[in-house]
């Protein structure tokens, strides 16, 4: 399954953080690059975490209902909305192929 979720970014002066409302989801990345990567990274361990317990990963909610003014980082910095893409079949593959 892929998905688009839309994600708040928040540039501050130390970093770029990072919400992801339909998953409540918070996190924080050097740049915008790396903010991005954080992201994708944590929907997509979200997602499958999610499946495993046999529960459902959320729709995307429509960018225009976001209010970054409302976001969990609001005040902090300058803040922009953004979508980040997941393909949570690639994900877990490329999860559960790492050794520990």
């Amino acid at each position: 399954m892929k998905g688009v979720y839309p994600v708040i970014f928040t540039k501050t002066d130390d970093c770029i953080l990072v919400e992801v409302p339909d998953f409540h989801i918070l996190t924080e990345g050097k740049d915008y690059a790396d903010a991005i990567e954080k992201a994708r990274d944590a929907v997509g361990l979200k997602g499958i975490s999610l499946e495993d317990a046999q529960m459902e990963i959320p729709e995307a909610t429509y960018v225009e209902e976001i209010n970054i003014l409302e976001g969990t980082f609001a005040g902090e910095g300058k803040s922009i909305i953004s979508l980040v893409d997941i393909d949570f079949l690639e994900y877990r593959r490329r999860v559960d192929n790492k050794t520990v």
